[in-house]
């Protein structure tokens, strides 16, 4: 099987991730991406130390993360009536030996598509052509994968193994499971944008808003304007509705007006924050269903592996949804270092990863993090004067940990751990490593 490349399913962050990995240890692969021109899209997201510290792995360090995003400083949950429920350090400032970045998602992308470019060559990454399903050769010749292009023109490929990084609506899982339940929405909406203004607080927090069920969280994916003090301020306005009747919007994403969701902030005008303010001055909003599905048993058939949102697309509450992808790409490789590209590796990823991060997609239904904001309304209704009355620091500090704990990024056991690759190992055959 190691005269064929790996086909990688998708070009966004966890496929492209996966390809530089493949690359870095002497695997060759190919990249189908569905969309005909991969372009910067998307929204504010988090990437934790965890991941930062496998991007810096992957050759992009300080110099190149900071052109795209900024490092975090704090963290930090809010009751409605402006005092702290809870606030820690993030980053480096946290003892951890990596930065955490607020980024936009499509500057990240894009910067993980330029590597591959340059690295891979332009040859091993095809757009416009989707990944419809795949066969498993079961007398070791690897797999095959079913292609169809933006005209319906349809044909296929042979390759070692198959990494199905196809997001939230993979065929690829599709085929594995075709009983899965469909996709979950708990009854939360979002709406998301970018408004150009004056951080606050540390100038790079992280913070959350409100309740549990009515909430706003905003935080810079820039540097400020050193002239202006302006940056970019990624939002997110969320409420909770009844979810009986099922997403009935048929979108999963889609362009709204400002009037179509602002009567739900419209008095949530403090002196520290004008959220209806910064709100209406972003140039354009979307609107999204916040969305999961229910785990998998497993994330392998064969020579098949799902990989980022196809094996474990989870709520945005812990911040780590782009940052598992990094991770799974990692994982995957050191597998595949250890094992050869076998099955067998994709067994590994699969014995380490899928039972946890499954725990992690549940974990983060219950409202992750933000759970906080659970107790707080349990205990006050979310009023209050002194946290430590209601929810004391130690609990906090507990929770909190555990959060982290689950979710792959306590300082500690991070800063702790051996590299996930060490720096120059090759695959050469299965079982055969240099380094």
């Amino acid at each position: 099987m190691s005269d064929l490349p790996v086909l990688i399913v998708g070009g966004g962050i966890g496929g492209l991730s996966c390809a530089l990995t493949l690359h870095q240890i002497g695997v060759p692969c190919v990249v189908f991406e569905s969309v005909a021109e991969i372009k910067p899209l998307g929204v504010g997201i988090n990437i934790q130390p965890n991941a930062v510290r496998e991007l810096y792995e992957l050759g992009f360090g300080v110099d190149a993360l900071d052109e795209i995003g900024l490092q975090t400083r704090e963290w930090a949950l809010v009751g409605l009536n402006g005092n702290d429920v809870y606030s820690e350090p993030r980053g480096l400032a946290a003892g951890y030996y990596w930065p955490q970045y607020s980024v936009h998602r499509g500057k990240l992308q894009m910067m993980l598509y330029k590597a591959a470019l340059e690295r891979l060559g332009k040859d091993c990454i095809h757009t416009g052509m989707k990944v419809t399903g795949y066969r498993n050769d079961y007398e070791g010749k690897g797999i095959t994968a079913q292609l169809e292009d933006r005209n319906g023109n349809k044909s296929s490929v042979q390759g070692s193994l198959l990494i199905a990084a196809d997001g939230l609506h993979s065929a690829v899982r599709q085929q594995m499971h075709p009983g899965q339940p469909p996709i979950q929405w708990g009854g939360a909406i979002m709406w998301r944008g970018v408004t150009r203004a004056k951080p606050i607080r540390t100038g790079a927090s992280f913070v959350g808003f409100g309740t549990h069920r009515h909430r706003v969280v905003f935080y810079p994916i820039s540097a400020a304007d050193p002239v202006t003090g302006l940056a970019d301020i990624n939002w997110i306005a969320e409420i909770t509705v009844d979810n009986s009747a099922g997403w009935t919007q048929g979108d999963w994403n889609k362009k709204v007006e400002h009037e179509d969701f602002l009567h739900h902030f419209e008095a949530w005008n403090y002196d520290w924050i004008n959220i209806p303010e910064m709100l209406k001055a972003a140039d354009e909003v979307f609107e999204y269903p916040m969305i999961d599905r229910d785990p998998a048993p497993t994330w392998v058939d064969g020579c098949a592996v799902l990989l980022g949102d196809a094996a474990h697309v989870m709520y945005p509450t812990g911040s780590n949804g782009a940052s598992q992808a990094i991770v799974d790409a990692r994982v995957l490789g050191a597998a595949i270092l250890e094992y050869g590209i076998t099955p067998a590796a994709l067994q590994a990823y699969d014995a380490q990863l899928c039972a946890e991060i499954s725990q992690l997609v549940l974990r983060n239904r219950g409202a992750g993090p933000f759970g906080l904001l659970n107790l707080l309304d349990e205990r006050c209704g979310g009023v209050f004067e002194n946290i430590d009355d209601v929810i004391p620091r130690s609990e906090r500090d507990e929770f909190m940990q555990g959060y982290k704990n689950a979710a792959g990024f306590a300082a500690d056991k991070l800063n702790a751990a051996p590299d996930t690759i060490p720096a120059g190992a090759k695959v050469t055959s299965p079982k055969s490593v240099t380094q």
